[in-house]
């Protein structure tokens, strides 16, 4: 396909990247985006064929196809300060068939930018996949904690597939208050149905810290993003994917953040692959006492079928 009918995507991902770092207000950066997101959707709707095969591919965690889903957040009043954190992660999805049985490897690769607060607090809030995060004075971007997981998978399966396996955090954050200092790992599971114009699904996983700083705090951590979609025609889609949480090291209090939102996408093909975007934004009905109030979501995902 020529150039110029995959440019506006290209031009997402790098005006993206270019004003996320930048001087400009977090506001303006995301009007900036659903304006971009707009124009992608007319400028691609007469250049992009019919695919609602990967339309379903795009929804299905179990999927086989190769994936790079880029999801970004932008949480709204965190901590004391009522500042603003950003978290861009990146997402790949490398399937291996072994026999009846699949391999499905994700990676979340979280990248962070955060405004100061104006006092440092004793407390955490979650940043990044079920990983706690802390408070700091200035401003600071870097790495957060890298989390794999895997899942076993079979081939063939009934009206639900489902899929068995571990997740594995690794402390990999350039800056204290993105990460924990302690490796953690845990079971996993993730399920997957589709009933008429309903996609579900949800990926399930728990945490617990076996090595690293021994002056860190022990981690103990439950995630649970259940991801709820409606198809309509044109490959367009309405979706839900609320990311639960529970840190069992906190008071009950704290311990819990339970997010209720959703949004709008579309799959637009391209000859040789296809990709998923979307945007919503979520408002946490429980919350640790310094946690964000609510937040953006826009995600592209990009598919490479086989």
């Amino acid at each position: 396909m020529a150039w110029p009918q995959t440019r506006p995507v290209g031009s997402f991902i790098l005006v993206k990247f270019i004003y996320r770092f930048s001087g400009v207000d977090v506001m303006s950066k995301l009007q900036l985006l659903v304006v971009i997101f707009l124009i992608s959707g007319v400028i691609c709707r007469s250049a992009y064929a019919q695919s609602q095969e990967m339309a379903d591919e795009s929804m299905n965690p179990l999927s086989t196809v190769i994936s790079v889903p880029i999801e970004n957040n932008t949480l709204f009043n965190v901590g004391p300060a009522q500042s603003t954190v950003d978290v861009l992660n990146i997402k790949p999805v490398f399937p291996v068939n072994i026999g009846n049985w699949n391999l499905i490897n994700r990676l979340v690769v979280p990248l962070i930018y955060t405004q100061g607060q104006t006092d440092i607090v004793d407390d955490s809030f979650f940043i990044g996949l079920g990983n706690p995060g802390s408070f700091g004075l200035g401003s600071a971007f870097g790495l957060g904690d890298i989390t794999y997981q895997g899942f076993i998978t079979p081939v063939k399966s009934g009206k639900i597939s489902w899929g068995l396996g571990g997740s594995l955090a690794f402390p990999t954050h350039t800056e204290d208050r993105f990460g924990t200092n302690k490796w953690t790992a845990g079971p996993a599971a993730v399920m997957f149905t589709t009933t008429g114009n309903w996609v579900i699904g949800l990926i399930a996983e728990n945490r617990w810290s076996f090595a690293g700083d021994s002056d860190a705090a022990d981690v103990n951590v439950f995630s649970a993003q259940v991801a709820i979609n409606y198809k309509l025609k044109n490959r367009w889609y309405l979706t839900t994917a609320p990311l639960i949480s529970a840190n069992w090291e906190q008071d009950s209090d704290n311990r819990w953040t339970v997010p209720l939102g959703g949004g709008i996408g579309r799959v637009l093909k391209l000859s040789k692959m296809a990709v998923a975007i979307d945007a919503g934004a979520y408002y946490n009905v429980e919350k640790p006492r310094f946690a964000d109030d609510w937040y953006t979501q826009i995600l592209i995902n990009f598919l490479f079928p086989k």
